[in-house]
Order: structure tokens, then C-alpha cells, then sequence
């Protein structure tokens, strides 16, 4: 029965007996109400807005639960419902609400899943034109340096070695930058490797102890899934080097049981509650991508944990 049914059920059952005793029983109202008749009458309609409260009430739970899940619901956390027993049109309604999460959360995986790969396309794109272009070009100019300061005389000659040195370091910053958009080592070594010279980047540049813990023996993992586990620690390493004020790092890969862990543990100052920025978020869509399950917890003064957990058995979205 719906919800209107109910009501007016409820209703017409309340007035009806209130009917049936002035038309059949001796009751009546005197002018003025004497007070059994008013402790009647008011008991009555005690009754009858308990009854319609109680009623609504049930009613309507389902309805307040809705509402708090549109108000909440993350397409970026999937698998948010809500139950759906019951009939009429509060449970149609769930069950229509809950098909279209189904539908939404479907379609965000499937146009994550392009952009990231169209992402990571413009990546390649960019750091091979940063290799051929600027690179050779900047290796060009630093032999053309070299041999001017080879036939110069002082105080010239100091003068082209400092512009050697300018050049020689700004060669390796943009090797460097190239590493970062397209992790050669990751395809050609392998996740822990690249993981290992990833860490290793960051301690020399960012200037944080950071402690390694790589299971050996860890199960075959597809290209894709690497990727994400690789583009997952560099965020999280470049948000503890920007935000957290820490001092150490720890980055850990193993193995438990049908699922790989990545988990990077700072020791800074951590915010109590952990912002949902845009490195946060791009960390879960890429997560989203291969049906892994990211947390990220910062209790205050205890630092800020990122875990990806990359179930092995899992369907693509």
C-alpha cells in the first residue's frame, strides 16, 4: 500500500469510529463541554495525531535516508546504496536511485579511464619531444661551450665554464622532468624498481628520509595497474613533501593475500580530517580505474597514510 493509502486509511479508520460513536453510542457533547467530554475528546485526538506521526514517521524514514545519500554520495567511492526492500513507490523510488549510481558510477569509470589514458598518452607525447628537442639541442650547447672554453682565454674562460655548469644543470633537470612524465624504468625494470628510483629522486631532491619496505616474490601485475600503483606513491610522496611538514617517509609494496598494498606513511603534522584536493582526487579516479580501493587517513599530529589496495582478482570497469 503507498504511502497516500496508508494515510488515508488511517485517517478514514479515526474519523469513521469517531462517527460510529456519535451516531450509535450515548455519546454527546453538552454546551458547555462538561470535562469527561473534553477528556474524551482530547484523548481522541491525542490518538489520532500519535497514530498520523507514527505512520509518517515510517513513512518518510526511507525518504530522510535518500535524501542524506544525495546529499553525500561520491561517484569517486563507489558503492554507496541504499536498501531496497519493500514495495510502492518509496521502494521504487530507492531502487531507481540506485540503478542510476549504478549507471553514473559506470560512465565516471569508463570517461576517467580515457582521460587518464589520454593523459598519460600526452605524457609520452611530451617527454619525447623534452628528449629529442630540448634535450639534444641543450647537449649541443653544452659541447658548443665546451670547446669555446677550451680555446678561450681568462677571464673568459671562467665565465663559459659557468655557463657549462648552468647548462649541465639545467640538462639534468629537464632529464629529470622527463622521468617523471614517462618512468622509462617502470617499463623496462618493473614496478619495484621504478618504485625504488622514484623514492631515491625524491630523498636527493626534496631532502626527506625515506624509509623502503618491498615485499619480494610480489605476484604479476599488468602494465595498467603498475602505472597507477607508480602514479599513486608519486602524488603521495609530492603531497608529503608540499603539505605535510614531515620528516620521514615510508613507502611499503606487499602482498596480502588476493590483494597488492602500496602504502605511504609520513610523519608530519597530518590535518584530523584529510582534504579531498585535486592530487587526492585524481589519486582516486586513478584508483577507480583498475577497481582499487583508496584511504587516506590524517589524524592530527600523527601524520597522513595513503593505502591503495589492488585486489588481484577484479573486474575492469
Amino acid at each position: 500500500m503507498s504511502l497516500f493509502w496508508r494515510i488515508f486509511a488511517l485517517n478514514a479508520v479515526v474519523l469513521g469510529s469517531a462517527t460510529a460513536l456519535l451516531l450509535w453510542a450515548p455519546v454527546t457533547v453538552s454546551v458547555p463541554v462538561l470535562l469527561t467530554e473534553a477528556v474524551i475528546l482530547v484523548a481522541g485526538l491525542g490518538v489520532m495525531l500519535v497514530a498520523n506521526a507514527a505512520l509518517l514517521r515510517i513513512g518518510l524514514a526511507p525518504l530522510d535516508r535518500l535524501t542524506r545519500l544525495m546529499a553525500t554520495v561520491d561517484l569517486l567511492r563507489p558503492g554507496q546504496r541504499l536498501p531496497e526492500g519493500g514495495r510502492g513507490e518509496t521502494a521504487e523510488l530507492i531502487r531507481t536511485f540506485n540503478a542510476m549510481l549504478e549507471r553514473l558510477e559506470h560512465e565516471r569509470a569508463s570517461s576517467s579511464a580515457r582521460v587518464l589514458l589520454a593523459q598519460e598518452a600526452e605524457r609520452r607525447r611530451i617527454a619525447q619531444e623534452l628528449h629529442d628537442e630540448v634535450g639534444q639541442s641543450m647537449t649541443a650547447i653544452l659541447l658548443a661551450l665546451e670547446r669555446a672554453a677550451a680555446d678561450a682565454h681568462e677571464p673568459l674562460r671562467g665565465e663559459l665554464r659557468q655557463a657549462q655548469e648552468i647548462t649541465r644543470g639545467s640538462l639534468d633537470e629537464v632529464r629529470r622532468l622527463v622521468r617523471r612524465l614517462r618512468p622509462g624504468v617502470l617499463e623496462d625494470l618493473g614496478l619495484v624498481s621504478a618504485l625504488t628510483s622514484l623514492t631515491t629522486e625524491f630523498a636527493t631532491h626534496v631532502g626527506l628520509r625515506v624509509v623502503r619496505r618491498f615485499d619480494t616474490g610480489l605476484p604479476l601485475l599488468d602494465q595498467q595497474t603498475e602505472l597507477v600503483l607508480y602514479r599513486v606513491a608519486q602524488e603521495a610522496l609530492t603531497n608529503a613533501a608540499r603539505h605535510a611538514e614531515a620528516g620521514q617517509v615510508e613507502v611499503s609494496l606487499h602482498h596480502a593475500g588476493e590483494a597488492v598494498v602500496l602504502a605511504v606513511v609520513d610523519d608530519g603534522r597530518g590535518t584530523g580530517v584529510a582534504r579531498e584536493g585535486a592530487g587526492i582526487r585524481g589519486m582516486r579516479e586513478r584508483a577507480l580505474l583498475i577497481g582499487a580501493t583508496l584511504d587516506v587517513t590524517s589524524p592530527p599530529q600523527a601524520g597522513t597514510t595513503v593505502r591503495l589496495t589492488v585486489p588481484l582478482l577484479r573486474k575492469q570497469p
